[in-house]
């Protein structure tokens, strides 16, 4: 279970993934005066005229920082460039990278630190950490890589022409003909860093190799590529096309025209782009072995990994501490699994309990049917989960979204049985919802006792609550509401799922509330296995073991996540650390506060400053309580 951050940290940043994520490497403040003398003292008015100039500032470094983006442009629901995907070559990613160290250095000699108000700190402080961070990823710009079946890049170009590039009239129509044309550039750009990476000696799993060639078969597969029925992205076009001329945006002539133009784009242009990637990942797949390794066994493999865990926890927790808290929160876990296991009267160990949820496939108390009905009653469960849960969010929240949630199956050319839920933000405005994806094509691998779980953490009060206020935000500079933290984000999914039993009506079933700690142990389980894996030599087996002797989780869904950890290194170690630093700071705040402390103003503490590293969200805390406290 994960959200993808397109904004910030997943469309221009579905590049600088590849060689700088924009969470920070640590976030304390910036300490502008000499040897640590004290600071001046400033006049309200002048601490506030500082602070709305340096927000003015800002907006014009966000708008040309989204300008490096035609697809983050898309995701803001703009229409600007809409006819270009983004310059994925390393000269590209490097003219970002320089134009930021130029940002950085303009902020810092432009504005006075001491003079800022607190909000305006942490602005500070998150776009000079942005740096860091990038900096911190750049050293290792070739360990990462390019093609996996987690990031999925190659899936992604569909998908952003199916889902997002919006088509109201008929440039809107040339300019998506003009995007197929363009991901032959950008899939080229991508297969050379590829290269260069594999001529490091860093690449991907064999299996790794193995679903990116099945699924650039599966896009090009069809008409009009192939015979048979018409591909997702023939038939997306077409009827785009054919939606157009129904409203009358264009006549039967045009219609024609880019129906041809389509075409021709696709078979001239996306076709053998694909064609080369997969040739391209046949020939060096015979690189690999079955023999899988974590990222430790690679070129610089040990720094590489330890600026993973620092990037995406935003703490400077070691591998072997990480390793010891999953260890203690399993044991903690399996506890209160045991609890549940004997209230349903079950008869044996929590290992029986888990083998019995996970065989009994045919059973229709635990399972939905493998068939497009109970694919769909999946989703009619989730969705009702989502809208029971709305109506008791003012009792927990001050700030609430105004956009809209919808839950969708994962379109067919990147499904895979067993894999991770996930959700999309919407635009900023609300004119796209926000959607949570769900993997159907193997309903044995979507327990009914998981779905509960997964529509909180996903949607509500989870990643839909946060990222969908972070994007409606007007208190905070706009880059903000799209900053990607991943510890943050994720660690508030997890906290969601535990928030969400406090709210009566749900995980009224103890199958549910089972199904709730086994998420919760499954996010335990990922500080072992990432660190085990890639710091301690455990083996994709042992790894797949591990799971399934703690979770009830089935070996289908143990594998796909074990091997997501070893191609997305130290992402799986966000959740458990974020959702443990939530938990302490609201009983820090309680402790502090007693009586005074009012669960929706901690969380609208929590929320109201966007996506942010974790010390950040601590001191964000610590001068709610001491506001209170003061009054």
């Amino acid at each position: 279970m994960s959200h993808f951050r397109f904004s910030s940290a997943r469309t221009r940043r579905l590049v600088m993934a590849l060689v700088a994520s924009t969470a920070l490497v640590a976030c304390e403040p910036a300490n502008n005066t000499a040897e640590n003398n004290a600071a001046p003292s400033y006049s309200a008015e002048e601490v506030a005229t500082e602070s709305a100039r340096l927000n003015e500032w800002f907006e014009g470094q966000f708008e040309v920082e989204v300008g490096f983006s035609p697809i983050q442009q898309t995701f803001l629901g703009r229409k600007t460039n809409n006819d270009k995907i983004d310059d994925f070559s390393l000269e590209a990613q490097m003219e970002q990278l320089n134009w930021k160290r130029a940002s950085v250095a303009e902020m810092q000699s432009s504005f006075d630190y001491e003079k800022l108000n607190a909000d305006a700190k942490i602005s500070y402080d998150i776009w000079a950490y942005q740096l860091a961070a990038a900096e911190a990823a750049n050293e290792f710009r070739t360990n990462g890589y390019t093609f996996d079946q987690m990031s999925a890049v190659h899936s992604f170009f569909p998908q952003l022409l199916i889902a997002f590039h919006r088509v109201e009239d008929a440039a809107d129509l040339e300019a998506y003909i003009a995007r197929i044309r363009a991901t032959e550039v950008a899939l080229d750009q991508l297969i050379a860093l590829s290269k260069e990476s594999a001529a490091l000696g860093a690449r991907p799993p064999r299996f790794a190799f193995e679903s990116v060639i099945e699924s650039a078969r599966q896009i090009i597969s069809g008409a009009p590529f192939t015979d048979g029925d018409d591909s997702s992205i023939w038939a997306d076009a077409q009827k785009k096309i054919a939606t157009q001329l129904e409203a009358g945006t264009i006549d039967q002539a045009k219609a024609d025209e880019l129906t041809a133009s389509a075409r021709e784009a696709l078979t001239a242009n996306w076709q053998p782009a694909y064609e080369r990637l997969i040739a391209w990942q046949e020939e060096d797949i015979a690189n690999t072995s079955d023999e899988t390794q974590g990222v430790a066994s690679l070129p610089n493999g040990v720094a590489y990994y330890n600026e993973r865990l620092a990037n995406q926890t935003t703490t400077s927790l070691t591998a072997d501490e990480i390793h010891q808290i999953g260890l203690d929160e399993v044991a903690r876990l399996k506890a209160e699994m045991e609890a549940i296991k004997n209230s349903v009267g079950f008869e044996g160990d929590l290992k029986a309990f888990f083998a019995s949820l996970r065989e009994n496939k045919d059973d229709r108390r635990h399972y939905y049917p493998d068939t497009d009905e109970g694919r769909q009653g999946y989703i009619d469960d989730a969705t009702a989960a989502i809208e029971n849960i709305k109506t008791k969010l003012p009792d927990y929240f001050g700030i609430l979204p105004k956009a809209d949630l919808e839950v969708r199956r994962v379109e067919p050319f990147r499904e895979q049985p067993g894999a991770a839920q996930h959700y999309f933000p919407g635009t900023p405005d609300g004119s796209r919802p926000g959607i949570y994806y769900a993997h159907l094509s193997d309903m044995t691998a979507m327990p009914k006792g998981e779905l509960e779980v997964i529509a909180y953490h996903e949607g509500l009060p989870g990643h839909h609550m946060q990222i969908a206020i972070q994007q409606e935000l007007e208190s905070v500079p706009t880059f903000r509401t799209q900053a990607g933290f991943t510890a943050y984000s994720e660690g508030w999914g997890l906290y969601s799922e535990i928030l969400a039993k406090e709210m009566n009506g749900t995980y009224v079933d103890p199958y549910s509330d089972f199904g709730r700690l086994g998420s919760e142990i499954w996010r335990a389980i990922r500080l072992v296995l990432d660190t085990g894996l890639h710091s301690k030599g455990w083996s994709e087996e042992q790894a797949v073991q591990y799971f399934l002797d703690n979770s009830a989780i089935t070996e289908a869904q143990a594998r796909s996540e074990v091997r997501r950890y070893m191609v997305l290194p130290g992402q799986a170690t966000s959740y458990k650390i974020g959702m443990l630093k939530i938990q302490e700071l609201r009983k820090k705040a309680e402790d502090a506060l007693g009586e005074k402390f009012d669960i929706r103003g901690f969380h609208d503490t929590v929320l109201g400053g966007g996506a942010v590293p974790l010390n950040v969200l601590e001191r964000m805390v610590d001068q709610w309580i001491e506001q209170l406290q003061a009054g």
